[in-house]
C-alpha cells in the first residue's frame, strides 16, 4: 500500500462530480499486483473479520453495503470471497429481484427499508434500490418524470438512514465489454455454470451503452458524503476482491468499533470450577 486510505481515495466518486466510465480503465489494477494480492487480500479479511466481531459485541452502528454492476461484473463472487469472513451471526445479503405484486402494491423502497441493517449488522444488498434507477430506466418501465425524481428521493433516504446510525458505502464493479462477453461465453461453455445463463442475458447485452449511460448518472448523482460511490475496475477478479475489502476494512474501522464494558463489575483472579 502507498498509503492509509490509498483505495478508498483513489477509486472514490467525489460528490458532485460527472462520471465518464470510458475514462476509467477496468483492468487497472493500481499499482497492484497479483503475485502480493493474495497476501494482502488474507490479511484484509482478518480484519474485516475483527472489525465485524467489534461491531457486532458493540452493536451502536450499522454498515450497509451496496453492491452494484452491469450482468456478469462479479457480484457474486465478490460476496462469496470478502463477505465470507463475515460472521453469518451478524451479516445478512439481500438480493433484490423482480418485484413481488405486494412489493409493487407499495412504494418501490418499501422492500428495500425493511432489509436495512440493524444496529451492529452488516447488511449486503446484491443489486439494490438503485434498480429503479437502472432496470426501470433502460427498459421504459416507468416514465422519466417518474424515476428521474428518484435520485433526490434516494439521497434523503440513504442520509434517513446514516442519520440513525447506518454507515453506507457502494461500490460499482465496472468490466468491460469484452470481459462481459467472455464471462458470458464461459457460462455457456460450462455446464456447471448453465444455471447461470439465460438468453436474455443477451438481450440485454444489446443494452450495454443505455446501461453505461443510466449507471454514469447514478454514479454522478448519487455519490453523497454520507453514502459514497466506489468505481472497482473488476475485469481482474483479484483487484477486485482486494478493492472492495481494502475500502470496507477501511470505512468500518474508520467507526472504530470497540468491544464493551462487561454488563457487571468482574472479580479479579476469578477461578471457575
Amino acid at each position: 500500500m502507498a498509503g492509509r486510505h490509498a483505495l478508498r481515495d483513489t477509486l472514490l466518486v467525489t460528490p458532485k462530480t460527472k462520471v465518464r466510465l470510458d475514462r476509467i480503465d477496468p483492468s487497472d489494477s493500481h499499482g497492484h499486483d497479483r503475485e502480493s494480492a493474495g497476501l494482502e487480500l488474507a490479511a484484509g479479511l482478518e480484519r474485516l473479520s475483527d472489525l465485524q466481531d467489534r461491531l457486532w459485541a458493540q452493536a451502536n452502528r450499522s454498515v450497509l453495503v451496496v453492491l452494484q454492476g452491469i450482468d456478469a461484473a462479479g457480484k457474486d463472487g465478490t460476496i462469496r470471497h470478502v463477505m465470507g469472513a463475515f460472521n453469518p451471526q451478524g451479516c445478512s445479503v439481500t438480493s433484490f429481484k423482480v418485484p413481488t405484486p405486494i412489493e409493487l402494491a407499495h412504494d418501490y423502497l418499501w422492500r428495500v427499508h425493511q432489509r436495512t441493517p440493524a444496529k451492529g449488522e452488516i447488511g449486503i444488498f446484491n443489486r439494490s434500490h438503485y434498480e429503479d434507477v437502472l432496470v426501470v430506466r433502460v427498459h421504459d418501465l416507468v416514465p422519466k418524470s417518474v424515476w428521474s425524481k428518484r435520485y433526490d428521493q434516494i439521497n434523503e433516504f440513504e442520509q434517513r438512514l446514516a442519520d440513525s446510525g447506518t454507515t453506507i458505502v457502494k461500490f460499482f464493479l465496472w468490466i468491460s465489454r469484452e470481459e462481459q462477453r467472455e464471462r458470458f461465453q464461459a457460462r455457456y461453455d460450462d455446464p456447471r455454470k448453465h444455471w447461470k445463463f439465460s438468453m436474455g442475458d443477451l438481450d440485454e447485452r444489446a443494452r450495454w451503452d443505455d446501461y453505461v449511460a443510466a449507471f454514469e448518472a447514478v454514479l454522478s448523482r448519487t455519490s453523497t458524503p454520507w453514502a459514497p460511490w466506489y468505481v472497482i475496475p473488476a475485469n481482474r477478479n483479484w483487484f477486485r476482491n482486494l478493492a472492495v475489502a481494502d475500502i470496507l476494512a477501511d470505512t468500518i474501522d474508520d467507526l472504530n468499533p470497540s468491544y464493551p464494558a462487561p454488563r457487571e463489575p468482574l472479580p479479579e483472579g476469578l477461578v471457575i470450577e
